[in-house]
């Protein structure tokens, strides 16, 4: 049986464990609500700019597609992979789970930017071929962010290096579901099912093929922030419940062992008493 003195120290252990991830689980929760905030408000706009950009490229002949439009075909069959994931740990199995999908594709076919300290190691562990890593950061994500991402996908998909572009990040449904998603960035395809009925009636000045350019560019821009910060909120969300649970098991196991705290110091005690006598003494004056 543990002497006091352990039991004292694991149940002291045990509180310190319990406030500090108290503390992380209130500091994820402040992070996590205006994240939610800046993620959710900014969806409906990325959104509607998909059909904007959907509805133009409906209305364009064959001959005028964007360069962002056209299949390459390059031989080696190579896929620009763009990994989103959070900066920090102790947030769940989000990491691990973005690391068993990214196990999943064909490293040999895969150059790779990382974003998010986390999974820069695992990728270089499993020996992929990494060509870029920026942080993700600790606060929520920056538009200027964007930018140098931007350059080394038009880089390698304009300059015909790569035959697609792929993006890998963390989907935000709720607060208890946060799960890998893949999706192809480039080529851009044109998807019946983002094409409002309207369209038909939509009117562009100037032309549609004066306004793609300019319009397709910033429509990868804004996707790209959006899972900058689909990333950030999935992270803090992850983090929050994780901390939540460690900070409820603590609670447990410090209950469980003050109670054997408290079994152990009557034995103790019971044990003096019947060792020196003193339990005879009592019964001295019946």
């Amino acid at each position: 049986m543990a002497t006091l003195l352990a039991l004292k120290s694991r149940i002291k252990t045990a509180k310190n464990v319990s406030k500090t991830t108290k503390a992380m689980q209130m500091i994820a929760a402040s992070k996590l609500k205006r994240a939610q905030e800046a993620t959710l408000s900014s969806r409906p706009y990325a959104q509607k700019l998909s059909v904007l950009s959907q509805n133009l490229l409906n209305k364009l002949p064959e001959e005028n597609i964007h360069e962002y439009m056209k299949k390459n075909t390059n031989e080696e069959g190579k896929t620009l992979l763009v990994v989103f994931a959070p900066e920090k740990g102790l947030c769940g199995a989000l990491n691990t789970n973005m690391v068993n999908e990214l196990s999943r594709l064909n490293k040999d076919l895969l150059y790779i930017v990382t974003i998010g300290k986390k999974i820069e190691s695992s990728v270089k562990f499993m020996q992929n071929t990494v060509i870029a890593s920026f942080p993700l950061g600790t606060t929520i994500p920056q538009f200027s962010m964007v930018f140098p991402l931007l350059q080394i996908i038009d880089d390698y998909f304009l300059n015909r290096k790569v035959n697609k572009v792929q993006i890998l990040f963390p989907k935000f449904t709720s607060l208890f579901t946060q799960s890998p998603k893949l999706e192809t960035l480039l080529p851009i395809e044109i998807s019946q099912d983002k094409i409002e009925e309207s369209s038909s009636f939509t009117v562009f000045e100037p032309q549609p093929q004066d306004i793609l350019p300019s319009l397709l560019r910033h429509y990868l821009e804004i996707l790209i922030h959006q899972y900058l910060m689909e990333t950030y909120l999935s992270e803090q969300g992850s983090r929050m419940l994780s901390m939540k649970n460690a900070t409820d098991n603590a609670a447990e196991i410090i209950e469980s062992l003050q109670l054997e705290y408290n079994k152990s110091r009557q034995e103790k005690i019971t044990s003096e008493l019947l060792n020196t006598g003193g339990a005879t003494s009592l019964f001295a004056y019946e």
